[in-house]
């Protein structure tokens, strides 16, 4: 069963996703915030398997609300996924940073949010390639030269998945372009996040670009 927690300061937006949720075999809504310092205290003491987390709310924002939840080692196993009103909202590249999973509009279609909650507790990112683009040219401009992000541990094949993985390619389009099977790229990806600590696939395309492995342009 997959837990979730809602957090969002609009009831009507709570409720909409509680009746699409509750409605599944193998989701179970188990707590529902109106503001970050409510969301961070209910995950704390439920230890849910998701949070659906609105950047936007009074007391703790979301982002904040984030940082707390994914920089504390006890709550390492609780995945974010933040809510946002436009795809382009400025917030999401620090959502990310700040450790979400991924990001949803809340205008999304009902399938959608059911294959993201599904998505994000298998471990994988709610980044399309034209999302990736974009924060690989947003911190391209905020940044002058990549960050200290150690590559050494990693095997040249490990590398080179990681920044197909940078790119936005999914686990079966890696596959394809290295010809090798979905296992192998989804093991090599695996692998290449724990030895670079990263907690999903959206934190080792954040890596990806901060060392430089991934530049803007670049299509592999």
């Amino acid at each position: 069963m997959i837990r979730v927690v809602l957090a969002d300061n609009q009831l009507l937006v709570r409720a909409g996703f509680r009746a699409l949720l509750a409605a599944q075999p193998d989701i179970e809504v188990v707590a529902e915030a109106a503001d970050g310092e409510h969301t961070v205290r209910q995950v704390r003491e439920l230890r849910p398997d998701v949070v659906l987390m609105d950047i936007r709310m009074p007391v703790l924002d979301g982002l904040a609300a984030t940082r707390r939840i994914t920089e504390d080692p006890a709550l390492g196993d609780v995945r974010v996924v933040m809510l946002t009103t436009f795809e382009l909202d400025e917030y999401v590249f620090e959502a990310i940073r700040c450790g979400a999973s991924g990001f949803l509009v809340k205008d999304t279609e009902p399938d959608e949010l059911l294959r993201a909650v599904r998505a994000v507790v298998e471990g994988d990112a709610l980044l399309s390639p034209g999302v990736t683009r974009r924060l690989i040219a947003e911190f391209a401009a905020r940044s002058k030269e990549p960050a200290a992000v150690g590559l050494t541990e990693l095997t040249d094949r490990e590398r080179e998945v990681m920044a197909l993985v940078g790119i936005g390619l999914s686990n079966e389009e890696i596959a394809r372009r290295l010809v090798v099977s979905p296992l192998t790229a989804k093991t090599h990806v695996s692998r290449a996040m724990v030895k670079l600590g990263a907690r999903d696939r959206a934190q080792l395309v954040v890596l990806a670009y901060e060392s430089g492995l991934v530049r803007p342009g670049w299509l592999g």
